[in-house]
């Protein structure tokens, strides 16, 4: 059995845990998941153990997880001679050919080894210790670049080290179909999260007035179809010497009886027309341009159907859009559009400004706390009614 780490952003540990259990245990019942799940959330993801099948499982279906690390060991060491000593230890042979090139990427809280670059050496040591030959050590790139290298993350906290290699590659965030951004994209796990924490049902309509780029509606017509996020990309794991190619073969031949063919009423509108055309040509790499209905129009104009839905949206904030730009009326007037059209919807904004949560006039709750892009976020999710109230 492999021991699995799921790295998310902060914030989404109990939503990609949730998408584990459903993953690893498709069907379980809800009572059932609270008494043997085999999920554990941790600080910054979710931990699990299984075999190549759920290693493999994981990344093609994780709609909200950055990536999937393997933990290969844990060990004490506080000098730097016993690092490399019992890192050479490690089943190296398993994940890595002999000189092929690695990015380090170490951290190190409370420990006599405090230096993070000289770890990073003796973990490039003990690699080539284990394999007889040595490996080009690339610097590791940042959260948004990519990596061609095998990852190493290496974590040592208070002499305790923690040694991963990334089975993921690219972040899992990068489905493959947002090449074209508009002005402030919002990443694709965070726009998953969106919707599975506004419990939206798949069947109802849903509306994202501010859409940008598309990434919310695309995400939701992926999760509607039963489309897997990972099913048109590569993996890291797939270049590790035990790589079971039959196998995966299988996971994606598992994937076609269970893709529907229709959505629900899916709207997505801008009062950017670049914005619009930005979100088509994503939607049309993401194979789902067909199930939403693109509008160029500004949010007083949108035409919800009479059969009540969702509001799933990330409207402007005024830091990278409408920087400088007194926001509140929009807001006030978002509100007001929602009370005399979507009466008895259900509502999930995006935010970083409490103040203007409250000129919607909404009754919402803002306990969900996230990240994007940097900046500290709330999800605020409701009911809309016909009464004007506030966010708490």
């Amino acid at each position: 059995m492999l021991s699995l780490f799921a790295v998310t952003a902060p914030g989404l540990e109990g939503i990609a845990a949730r998408e584990l259990d459903q993953i690893l245990r498709p069907g379980v019942s809800t009572a059932e998941e609270t008494s043997s799940s085999p999920v554990e959330i941790e600080a910054g993801g979710v931990r699990f153990e299984g075999d190549a099948a759920a290693l493999y499982r994981a990344n093609l279906h994780l709609r909200t997880a950055n990536r999937v690390l393997v933990r290969i060991g844990e060990f004490h060491a506080a000098s730097f001679s016993e690092l490399r000593k019992r890192a050479a230890r490690l089943n190296w042979a398993d994940f890595l050919r002999p000189g092929q090139p690695v990015a380090i990427r170490a951290t190190s809280h409370k420990s006599t080894l405090y230096h993070s670059g000289a770890v990073a050496e003796r973990i490039a040591g003990a690699i080539e210790d284990a394999l007889g030959q040595p490996s080009s050590v690339e610097r590791p790139g940042d959260d948004d670049a990519l990596e061609p290298c095998q990852l190493i993350v290496v974590r040592i906290l208070k002499d305790h080290c923690t040694v991963s290699v990334d089975s993921s590659g690219e972040l899992l965030h990068r489905r493959g179909y947002r090449q074209a951004l508009a002005k402030a994209p919002l990443r694709e796990t965070l726009a998953a999260a969106m919707l599975l924490a506004s419990q939206w049902d798949g069947v109802s309509p849903l509306i994202d007035p501010f859409c940008g780029s598309g990434v919310i509606p695309i995400e939701a017509a992926l999760l509607a179809l039963r489309i897997a996020p990972g099913q048109r990309r590569a993996f890291a794991f797939m270049k590790w010497p035990q790589f079971d190619d039959p196998l995966w073969q299988r996971l994606l031949a598992e994937l076609s009886p269970t893709i529907k063919r229709e959505t629900p009423l899916i709207l997505a509108s801008d009062r950017d027309a670049g914005a619009i055309r930005v979100a088509q040509e994503n939607a049309q790499r993401a194979g789902v341009v067909d199930y939403i209905r693109f509008d160029c129009h500004a949010v007083s104009a949108i035409a919800p159907p009479a059969q009540p839905g969702w509001v799933v949206t990330n409207p402007p904030y005024g830091l990278r859009v409408s920087a400088n730009k007194d926001l509140r009326n929009l807001y006030a007037q978002f509100g007001n559009v929602l009370r005399s059209k979507c009466a008895g919807w259900r509502v999930a904004i995006l935010c970083n400004d409490m103040s203007l949560l409250r000129q919607t006039g909404l009754s919402l709750d803002t306990s969900l706390a996230w990240v994007n892009g940097g900046v500290n976020v709330r999800l605020a999710r409701g009911d809309v009614s016909t009464r004007q109230r506030s966010a708490r």
